[in-house]
């Protein structure tokens, strides 16, 4: 399947940007039954200073702010083919050492809901469990836009009942890690069956399991990552794989305007 992906941010700002700093990870890599055919990112009110890769083996973009600019717009594209792996993504590679995604974050620090939750979990071996985590964690956590707080953590959603992708992923990697298997964040894009314009990227988790290597689970969905998903950056948690972090100088009155559109060519 080849998907053409076009994420647009804008900022809007009472007040003129004195000085400012991004870093973008909206940049889909080749590999793991994925190819990135062609990739651009245009940058309106400021300038893209490096590029590079980070320890997760993420592409990242730093961009400037113009001086005194009132406005920043940052418009990636590009298309990418995909083929079908049932969620296996293979073999670890980059510079992070596998144990490091057996640590928790703060994100993702079990209590007892994490801990109750993997009680109710059977299955007879690694893989069989983890597809059970999935729809355990997608039935204990309602997907509902709005009703989580962008700094939840994994005992947060669980205690709600409610949350986003986000918060999901969040308690799938805690219950993963806790049960001894490394566990990473994943951010990407996912084309939608209902419509082709989204106002964020998707968000699921990754397991290495012995024999397969790093397999994919969305539970928010319940299921595992197929041909419309769009592997983009992984981490410990939502900090390591966002799609955009910064600071800035100035710049009062922020206004932001998201728009994702991905479609099937």
């Amino acid at each position: 399947m080849r998907l053409k992906i076009r994420h647009s941010t804008r900022y809007h700002f009472d007040a003129p940007v004195a000085y400012g700093l991004q870093q973008l990870r909206k940049t889909p890599k080749t590999g793991h039954q994925q190819w990135v055919l062609n990739w651009s990112t245009k940058i309106e009110g400021g300038q893209k200073e490096v590029q590079f890769e980070d320890h997760h083996h993420n592409i990242v973009e730093l961009l400037s702010f113009h001086r005194e600019a009132t406005e920043l717009v940052v418009t990636s594209e590009g298309d990418v083919e995909l083929s079908e792996n049932h969620g296996v993504v293979g073999r670890h590679s980059g510079l992070a050492p596998l144990w490091l995604y057996l640590r928790q974050s703060t994100r993702t620090q079990p209590g007892a809901g994490v801990k109750a939750l993997i009680r109710e979990v059977t299955g007879t071996g690694e893989l069989d469990r983890l597809h059970g985590l999935m729809g355990a964690v997608h039935q204990a956590v309602k997907y509902e836009v709005g009703a989580s707080d962008p700094g939840w953590a994994a005992e947060d959603a669980l205690s709600h009942g409610a949350g986003v992708c986000q918060d999901h992923a969040h308690v799938f990697l805690s219950a993963a890690r806790h049960m001894g298997l490394p566990a990473r964040y994943v951010s990407g894009y996912l084309m939608l069956d209902d419509r082709t314009e989204q106002d964020a990227m998707h968000a699921w988790a990754e397991v290495h399991v012995e024999g397969l290597g790093w397999v994919g689970f969305d539970p928010a969905n319940g299921i595992s990552p197929d041909t419309r998903y769009v592997r983009v950056a992984t981490g410990l948690d939502y900090e390591g794989a966002a799609p955009v972090t910064g600071t800035r100088i100035g710049g009062a009155g922020e206004a932001l305007a998201v728009q994702i559109e991905v479609a099937q060519q």
